[in-house]
């Protein structure tokens, strides 16, 4: 087993004046096509507003990232998809993070993404249904 923080951010898409993002980063214990444990989850949202705002950068996208990671007691390899970061080169995003960092490749990873990406979407849907917030806007 080995230890990994899965994550995935849901949100990049525009809604009203800006994006609303959500970040879930699942802390797991994992061996090569099983979830073995989860540890601890965390997510945190952040609205990129204003009318001047583009779509988010790959900088933001990062430290998003870091921020949420950074509300876990946990040690563990980033894993993203590869999408996430627009897909840039492995050597590109790793430069970018403060701890180990990798693209999904087990089942395992893969797996842990799900878990993560359920995580934000649910997490990023409730809030913008309590923050009065119609996606479609």
């Amino acid at each position: 087993m080995w230890d990994i923080i899965a994550i995935d951010i849901s949100g990049r898409h525009r809604i009203r004046d800006g994006y609303y993002l959500v970040c879930a980063a699942a802390a797991l214990s994992v061996s090569a096509d099983h979830i073995e444990k989860i540890k601890q989850v965390a997510i945190l949202p952040r609205w990129l507003k204003g009318k001047e705002i583009k779509a988010p950068q790959l900088p933001d996208i990062v430290q998003l990232i870091e921020d949420t990671v950074a509300k876990l007691d946990y040690d563990g390899t980033l894993v993203t998809e590869k999408g996430d970061l627009y897909n840039q080169p492995l050597w590109v995003s790793e430069s970018m993070f403060s701890g180990a960092f990798k693209y999904q490749e087990s089942m395992a990873e893969r797996r842990a993404i799900e878990l993560a990406h359920h995580i934000s979407l649910s997490a990023r849907n409730l809030l913008l249904k309590e923050l009065n917030i119609e996606a479609g806007q």
